[in-house]
């Protein structure tokens, strides 16, 4: 694995894809976790389209130790350096047949623990147990989130579409893309890979079309202080 390649990869294209992170027995035993978890709680959400568990790391504390081996910690801390914990973990599971489509935006909120006048922090977005703000931009450009694929993934089920660069630009609207200009790139992802980017990487994802479920782990990471009095919401390390 060529870790320069990859951090040049994340600073110029906002991403990169690393292939057989987890092996076929670690992958069995985080959709075993998954399945024992009971679904009844108010952190797991279940329609036709979508299957979805909000503070995954919590809400299935059977994953953690899953997730986080040692070959995982040791190559995000050479990719990114020291001092970045998780603040925000989501479980997806997008049935073969799903409608389910996110059109093209950036990652702009974070998870904290209650919502307090901070300068600097806002818009809110303020739901039962859940609070999100935006934070300075500066936050959102030292994030970083992984995507563990459980299931190959490709544009026939609903692998995430990115414009690569595109977090170099701030924040700014998605109507304002111009795809002749910067043509959209599908993040093709196998069993067992993981998609590393950045928040501020514009990206959306389509139907899926094929029959195959799209099961993904989403972890955001940072190494970032917040102001005022505010904690992140899942910080666990």
């Amino acid at each position: 694995m060529n870790i320069t390649q990859h951090q040049e990869y994340i600073n110029g294209q906002g991403y990169t894809v690393i292939a057989d992170v987890f092996n076929k027995p670690a992958i069995d035993a985080m959709v075993g976790a998954i399945d024992e978890a009971n679904p009844a709680g108010p952190l797991f959400r279940k329609t036709n389209d979508l299957f979805a568990i909000r503070r995954f790391l919590q809400a299935v504390p059977a994953i953690r130790s899953l997730v986080f081996t040692e070959q995982l910690q040791a190559l995000l801390q050479q990719l990114f350096g020291a001092g970045y914990f998780p603040v925000k973990s989501i479980y997806f599971d997008k049935p073969g047949q799903s409608n389910w489509f996110v059109a093209w935006h950036q990652d702009l909120t974070i998870s904290v623990a209650e919502k307090l006048p901070v300068e600097g922090y806002g818009p809110w977005t303020v739901k039962p147990d859940q609070y999100a703000v935006q934070p300075p931009v500066e936050i959102l450009e030292d994030n970083f989130t992984i995507r563990i694929h459980l299931d190959d993934t490709d544009a026939q089920n609903g692998a995430l579409k990115v414009i690569p660069g595109s977090h170099l630009k701030g924040v700014y609207r998605a109507d304002t893309i111009d795809m002749n200009i910067t043509p959209a790139v599908s993040c093709v992802v196998p069993q067992g890979g993981m998609m590393i980017m950045r928040p501020l990487l514009m990206h959306a994802s389509g139907r899926s079309s094929n029959g195959h479920n799209r099961r993904v782990i989403h972890i955001e990471f940072s190494r970032c202080a917040l102001a005022g009095g505010l904690q992140w919401a899942e910080q666990l390390m």
